[in-house]
């Protein structure tokens, strides 16, 4: 048994035959995704701008996370009846006889009170890598058990923050793909604010067809 954070891109790439491609239809039609912001949500997200640009050279994980992703994911609202958002909640499974477990950062999964089937996976490091492992990698180890726990019906949505850099993953069988940088501290933030409110969208499709 390993867990997330033990692995690397390297041994996930040898280990399951994985590839990474440069893009993905699903992960461009997620990035593309268009919402309405309304003028709350506008707002909000000026006032989180401001509070990264003043903090985030200085805050660790914990505060980053309590600072910013935690409120940015209140924005989103992934909560419904059906799914909802949980964070360092445990989860495992087996992939191909081998056995992975870890405390996702975050993760979207249909159940309210319980994740039952994870659909979002997000990791989130101060540094690219540090001596607890790859964020890119610890997030696709994650996404491997969740597309095993929804036997593989379709793509497993992904994402891991770096500071004020956030990437989108997503996973197709055997491919994965990560997006470019989107910049928090930046106009990129409603392009983040956007994608995570369009996978909003697609995950209650999900659900509805389960």
């Amino acid at each position: 048994m390993k867990t997330f954070k033990e692995w690397s891109l390297a041994e996930l790439d040898k280990t399951f035959s994985l590839k990474e491609v440069q893009k993905t239809e699903s992960l461009e039609n997620w990035l593309a995704g268009t919402v309405d912001i309304s003028e709350f949500e506008m707002q909000s997200l000026h006032y989180l701008r401001g509070r990264l640009k003043r903090g985030v050279h200085d805050w660790n994980e914990a505060e980053l996370g309590y600072n910013f992703i935690g409120p940015m994911m209140t924005l989103v609202d992934f909560t419904a009846e059906q799914f909802n958002f949980f964070a360092q909640r445990s989860f495992g499974g087996t992939v191909e006889g081998v056995t992975m477990r870890g405390n996702p950062d975050g993760m979207v999964a249909s159940g309210f009170r319980e994740p039952e089937k994870p659909y979002f996976c997000l990791q989130e490091y101060k540094r690219e890598k540090d001596i607890e492992g790859d964020p890119a990698a610890q997030v696709l180890a994650a996404m491997l058990v969740a597309q095993e726990i929804n036997e593989h019906k379709h793509p497993i949505y992904g994402c891991y923050v770096r500071g004020q850099f956030w990437f989108f993953a997503i996973l197709e069988g055997k491919n994965y793909s990560f997006s470019k940088p989107y910049v928090a501290t930046r106009d990129d933030l409603f392009d983040i604010f956007r994608i995570l409110k369009a996978l909003k969208q697609i995950i209650a499709d999900l659900v509805s067809m389960a």
